[in-house]
């Protein structure tokens, strides 16, 4: 099964990474993105992915660009601020929790429905990017964990829904990842993570694109409503 795969926050450091694995495994990638700049693909579309109105015009130019979309990749999000939840302002709770978790129920309307219309019996997989801050939960990180954990929640409903419609939904619990998201934080939070990984580093995104990658293939097959770790034996403490 092989067709389009739309890839949620394709410029960024994991997207990319996600972008250039699903390229080389014969997908035509399409990058949904505020930066319509994503090498590597087939297809760039700047589109806010908390609109849902210009999610479903997205959706509609990737059909009629690349044909079916048959793979989804729920990857945009943001880290919000470094406070303790309840001094966290309102207005970033909200920014928060609209570009990690509304613009996942979004995006999976948006293409759920052109899923369902594709030929039997294999439609397509789903794959969100959750966090494994969202299921331990982590001090000074609270919309970012309750987004990422609302996330997971959500891969495990849609799995249930479509479960016999030839749709799996699964998805990831990266620790922390080399990327730009991770050099923004602050070097004694950095630290601290670091010290829970008793491989002593982080992923990098490469990792994350290849188990991305196995989830949507035809090797997973009777994983539906699943999280995966990718923790280098993270300790939950």
């Amino acid at each position: 099964m092989r067709g389009a795969a739309v890839v949620t926050g394709g410029a960024g450091g994991i997207g990319r990474a996600v972008v250039a694995r699903l390229s080389r495994e014969g997908y035509q990638v399409a990058s949904w993105d505020l930066s319509p700049e994503v090498p590597g693909t087939a297809l760039a579309i700047a589109v806010d992915v908390t609109d849902d109105a210009a999610l479903q015009h997205a959706a509609a130019e990737t059909e009629a660009a690349l044909g079916r979309i048959t793979v989804l990749v729920v990857n945009a999000g943001i880290l919000g601020p470094t406070a303790r939840a309840w001094e966290v302002p309102v207005e970033e709770v909200r920014r928060v929790l609209d570009a990690n978790l509304l613009s996942g129920f979004l995006t999976c309307r948006a293409v759920i429905p052109r899923m369902l219309a594709n030929p039997g019996p294999e439609r397509g997989r789903i794959v969100l990017t959750g966090s494994a801050v969202g299921k331990e939960g982590s001090a000074l990180s609270g919309p970012y964990a309750a987004s990422k954990a609302g996330l997971m929640a959500l891969a495990k409903v849609l799995g249930k829904e479509l479960a016999t419609e030839g749709i799996l939904v699964n998805a990831i619990a990266p620790t922390v990842v080399r990327t730009a998201m991770e050099r923004s934080m602050a070097e004694e939070i950095r630290a601290d993570k670091l010290r829970r990984i008793p491989m002593g580093r982080f992923a990098e995104p490469e990792e994350v694109a290849a188990m991305v990658a196995f989830l949507c293939g035809p090797d997973c097959s009777f994983s539906t409503g699943a999280v995966f770790d990718l923790s280098g034996g993270r300790l939950y403490e």
